[in-house]
């Protein structure tokens, strides 16, 4: 593989920068691909009456058969491949991977899913089930709210007939498309704060 000439960023070319942006765009065409292999790795058994996986899927299928839009299905069926990533933070880091491509609204969602979750067990493992409360005035608390009481909490049934990962692979593709991304020069969406307003993207 060609390579830049320098061995410090502040000696790089515009020749060297256009190599690997060129890299780069080949990199975020295969992003989905990569996602995908991910999700397939979470099919082993985890203590539940399902894999990983299979959670992943049935979560993407009741969104779907709901109704939701397609960003939000691909958000259910993501929400929790940071399981495979980063197990010790996995709402933040699926957050993270998906933050450049879905909406503000569907990133607070998924970043703060875990700890709604919590509602429904952490009483059970000396936590505080009320602990999500500190967001109550927040916009998006109902949303996070919903979509934990109707795509994650209800979604370790094995007698529930999810659609396999193939029928969502178009949808990854579309949702992760690099055509989704920001220009470099256009701003970021602000990173949420626990309170006060926020940029939608």
């Amino acid at each position: 593989m060609k390579t830049v000439s320098f061995t410090q960023m502040s000696d790089g070319t515009a020749e060297d920068y256009a190599l690997l942006s060129e890299i780069e765009a080949a990199e975020l065409a295969r992003f989905p691909d990569r996602v995908l292999s991910w999700l397939r790795s979470m099919d082993v058994p985890s203590g539940y009456q399902v894999t990983r996986l299979e959670h992943c899927l049935q979560s993407a299928t009741r969104a779907h058969r709901a109704g939701e839009d397609e960003e939000t299905v691909v958000c259910a069926l993501l929400h929790d491949i940071g399981d495979i990533i980063a197990p010790a933070n996995h709402s933040e880091a699926a957050a993270a991977l998906l933050r450049p491509y879905i909406s503000e609204r569907n990133y607070w969602i998924v970043r703060h899913h875990g700890l709604f979750q919590g509602v429904y067990y952490f009483q059970h493992i000396g936590g505080d089930p009320d602990a999500r409360e500190e967001y109550r005035d927040h916009p998006h608390y109902q949303a996070t709210a919903d979509f934990c009481a109707r795509y994650d909490q209800n979604c370790f049934d094995p007698d529930y007939d999810w659609e396999p990962l193939e029928f969502f692979e178009p949808m990854v593709a579309r949702v992760l498309s690099p055509a989704r991304l920001p220009e470099p020069n256009d701003p970021q969406p602000a990173i949420p704060t626990a309170r006060g307003p926020e940029r939608s993207s």
